[in-house]
C-alpha cells in the first residue's frame, strides 16, 4: 500500500525523513484564471507536492482520468464545469482523492454544497497564504492517518483469517470462544460448539494429491459459511477439522443444523470425491452446549471433540451430542 509523503513542514523527524523517499503527494490545482492557478503553484511548490495545473473543469476531468491524484484543488466558479461538477466527478474516478474548493465569502452556500457532495474542505478568498498551505497539509495528513489506519485494519484483519479457507484461525477461534462463554455466562444464556472433520480425509490427500485437498477444504469451508448464520463464527480449527460457535443456540438446535449441514455436504460434488469410501466426501459433527454440558470455555471444547471421537468411532458421517444415546 503506497503511502503518502507528508509535506516537510511537518518537522525533522525520522519518520519524516523515511516518508521523504516515498511517493511524493499529487495536487492539481484547478482555476480557469492563470494569474490563479500561477499564484498557488508558487506558494505550494515548496511544500513538496508534485503539482498539476488544470485551466478549466473539463481540463480537470480529463487529467483527473488520465493520472492518479491525492489533493484537488479547485476554483466553485467556472464556465461549463463548475467547482461542485468537479467534486461529483471524482464520485465516479477508481481511486479516492481529497477535494478542496475555493470560493469567495458571497458564495458560501456553494462551499457548503461542495462538503455535501464529498469535498474535504474548503478555502475563502481573498486568500490567505498561511491558510492555504495549512488547510492543504491538513487534507495530507487526514489522508496519511486514514491510510495507515485501513491498513491496520487489513494486517489486523489477515492475522486472523485462515490463509488457505479464509476461515477464522486457531488462534482466533480460542479468543472468540472465550468471549462468547463469558458474555453466555454473565447473562445467563447458552452457546452451542460444533467441532467437524472430514472422514478418512488422509486417503483423499494420499490419493488425489494435495492440491485436490486444499479444494476441497476451501469447498468445505465456503459451504460451513453458507449453512451458518450471520452471528455464528466458522473456523478452521486445524488441518481437515473446522469449528462453529453458535451463539444462544440450544444442544438440540446445533444438532438440527449439524444435521442440516451433514445434509448439504451430502447434496454437495467434491472434485474426486469418488475416492472416498462410499464414493462421496462426508464428516462428522461433534456437538457440546455451555453450560449445561460444560462449565468453562476449555471443557466446551474437549467434550464436543469427545463427541466428535464418538461419531468417528460409530462409523463416521454422523451428529453426536455429548453426554447423549442418540446419534443421526
Amino acid at each position: 500500500m503506497d503511502q503518502l509523503n507528508v509535506p516537510k513542514e511537518t518537522g525533522g523527524s525520522a519518520e519524516t525523513k523515511d516518508q521523504s523517499e516515498e511517493k511524493p503527494v499529487r495536487l492539481l490545482i484547478v482555476d480557469d484564471e492563470e494569474i490563479m492557478r500561477e499564484f498557488l503553484n508558487e506558494v505550494l511548490k515548496d511544500e513538496g507536492y508534485a503539482i498539476d495545473l488544470a485551466s478549466s473543469g473539463k481540463d480537470a476531468l480529463r487529467q483527473m482520468n488520465a493520472s492518479e491524484y491525492d489533493i484537488i484543488l479547485t476554483d466553485v466558479v467556472m464556465p461549463e464545469l463548475d467547482g461542485l461538477g468537479v467534486v461529483a466527478a471524482t464520485k465516479d474516478l477508481p481511486y479516492n482523492p481529497s477535494v478542496i474548493v475555493m470560493t469567495g465569502y458571497a458564495s458560501m452556500e456553494t462551499a457548503v454544497e461542495s462538503m455535501k457532495l464529498g469535498a474535504a474542505d474548503y478555502i475563502t478568498k481573498p486568500f490567505n497564504i498561511d491558510q492555504i498551505r495549512i488547510i492543504v497539509r491538513n487534507a495530507v495528513e487526514e489522508r496519511v492517518l486514514k491510510a495507515r489506519a485501513a491498513e491496520g485494519e487489513f494486517y489486523k484483519e489477515l492475522s486472523r483469517k485462515d490463509g488457505l479457507t479464509e476461515l477464522y484461525n486457531h488462534r482466533f477461534f480460542h479468543q472468540l470462544l472465550e468471549t462468547e462463554v463469558s458474555r453466555a455466562e454473565r447473562y445467563d444464556r447458552v452457546v452451542s460448539l460444533l467441532m467437524i472433520d472430514i472422514d478418512d480425509f488422509k486417503s483423499y490427500n494420499d490419493t488425489r494429491g494435495h492440491p485436490s485437498g486444499d479444494l476441497a477444504l476451501r469447498r468445505l469451508a465456503q459451504l460451513l459459511k453458507q449453512a451458518s448464520r450471520n452471528c455464528d463464527f466458522v473456523a478452521r480449527y486445524g488441518g481437515e477439522e473446522f469449528a462453529v460457535i453458535v451463539p444462544e443456540v440450544s444442544a438440540d438446535s446445533a444438532r438440527r443444523m449439524a444435521e442440516r449441514l451433514l445434509k448439504l455436504i451430502d447434496e454437495s460434488e467434491f472434485e474426486g470425491e469418488e475416492v472416498m469410501l462410499g464414493g462421496r466426501l462426508t464428516i462428522s459433527v461433534g456437538i457440546a452446549t455451555f453450560p449445561m454440558q460444560a462449565a468453562s470455555k476449555s471443557e466446551l471444547v474437549e467434550h464436543a471433540d469427545q463427541a466428535l471421537y464418538r461419531a468417528k468411532g460409530l462409523g463416521k458421517n454422523r451428529v453426536v451430542v455429548f453426554g447423549e444415546e442418540r446419534v443421526n
